[in-house]
């Protein structure tokens, strides 16, 4: 173990991020989510997603299955993004709800998951069907904090929605000493089941406006647009414009809007916004303070191909433009010699000088995915991740490395070169 050398000057780089939010209505996974996931769209190379549920199944025997494995969406999105070289990188679940952070391996080492926090809302604060659930990380040396929420329904009760939004944020207190206040994060997140309405036009005006994809003459009427017109704080949360049909209230297996006999008025309920944080002036003229980083709306968009439930997907994709703050890995890993199924592996690793390793750390070997189909199963390669106990993140990962499954040659006493079997 050594100290590594000096770090160079970090250049710029663009990170894209999918986010998604859906509420589920209990509904289990349907057989396909390209198209939620853009996995088609050739344009598009990911690095981070994240994913909010509302109501996931949380019946009693739902939640003693999901408490020993894991739920069946958090398994579905494994098993279509690992493939693809994302690894889970945290998540968190408050009864209906769950957060899920998928994120490119090689970026593993960048990503520090600081803490995870739900924050009940339903009856008087003791009840997770409503409320907040956030995750808390640094990435590439920048705060994050991206949270899913599920706010109080009906059209009467929007003053009770932003009390609840307001309680969400003010829970947000960590116990770090050096961690900043949620609002001083240089990027929030936040979306969900906001259960915002449209106030005022009547039934038919709604449908017609909609029908002929008037959704402009709607927005003035929009309850989270009105309120942030009145409130400063709201008014600091961005969003894309909305250019897709209201999310809600759907027939299920369907794409036609209520007709029970409450018929309720569609509506946005389903949102994401946005906050970056405001940099002072002194902020610019301090070069360490200065450094890049800018959120980039790509799309906002509903996905209508998906009927399971009462509301309609909503996905935004950004592109994330930053300076780095930290851009070398705490460790450096690097497997010695040939690489073997019948020998040990021997591993070499260097930690930056301000690393502070445990007893309780670790290193491990993994599988990297890949399509049999166009590589021979021979090819299979590895990766070395480290892994802080202190940090409880991954620090450090090798660069991909084959372990031949047996060693294909051995000297005979003539010195001679034999194929081993």
């Amino acid at each position: 173990m050594e100290a590594m050398s000096p770090r160079t000057e970090p250049r710029c780089r663009t990170l894209s991020i999918h986010v998604v939010t859906w509420n589920v209505a209990s509904a289990a996974p349907p057989p396909d989510l390209s198209d939620l996931l853009q996995l088609n769209n050739l344009d598009l190379d990911l690095d981070i997603y994240v994913i909010g549920l509302q109501e996931l199944n949380c019946g009693i025997m739902s939640l003693l299955s999901d408490t020993a494995f894991e739920d069946p969406w958090s398994s579905y999105f494994m098993d279509v993004l690992s493939p693809l070289s994302f690894v889970k990188v945290s998540s968190v679940r408050m009864q209906g709800l769950l957060l899920l952070i998928f994120a490119k391996y090689q970026h593993l080492p960048f990503i520090q998951v600081l803490s995870t926090k739900s924050t009940p809302t339903g009856l008087f604060g003791y009840w997770g069907n409503k409320g907040g659930v956030n995750i808390f990380l640094k990435l590439y040396g920048y705060y994050v904090s991206i949270i899913n929420c599920h706010l109080p329904p009906h059209m009467a009760n929007n003053d009770q929605r932003l009390e609840h939004f307001d309680r969400i944020l003010e829970m947000q207190n960590f116990e770090a000493q050096d961690t900043p206040n949620i609002l001083d994060h240089d990027l929030i997140l936040w979306f969900g089941d906001m259960n915002f309405r449209i106030e005022d036009f009547g039934l038919h005006f709604v449908r017609e406006s909609i029908k002929n994809q008037r959704y402009s003459d709607l927005w003035e009427k929009d309850q989270l647009s009105i309120a942030k017109r009145h409130d400063p704080l709201l008014r600091e949360f961005q969003e894309g414009s909305l250019l897709f049909p209201p999310t809600y209230k759907f027939d299920k297996n369907s794409n036609n809007y209520d007709t029970s006999e409450k018929k309720r008025k569609p509506a946005w309920t389903d949102r994401i916004l946005w906050r970056l944080k405001r940099q002072s002036q002194t902020d610019f003229q301090t070069p360490e303070l200065s450094a890049p980083f800018a959120l980039f709306l790509r799309s906002y968009v509903s996905h209508m191909v998906y009927t399971i439930s009462d509301h309609k997907p909503v996905t935004c994709t950004f592109d994330l433009e930053l300076k780095p703050l930290v851009s070398a890995p705490l460790i450096t890993l690097l497997p010695k010699g040939p690489c073997t199924m019948e020998n040990d592996l021997l591993i070499s690793y260097c930690l930056a000088a301000d690393f502070l390793s445990s007893p309780w750390d670790w290193i491990g070997l993994y599988k990297v995915y890949i399509d049999i189909s166009d590589i021979p199963e021979t090819e299979d390669q590895f990766l070395l991740f480290y892994y802080s106990n202190n940090l409880h993140s991954v620090v450090g990962i090798s660069k991909p490395f084959k372990i031949q499954p047996f060693s294909f040659l051995e000297e005979d006493p003539l010195d001679e070169a034999q194929p081993q079997i």
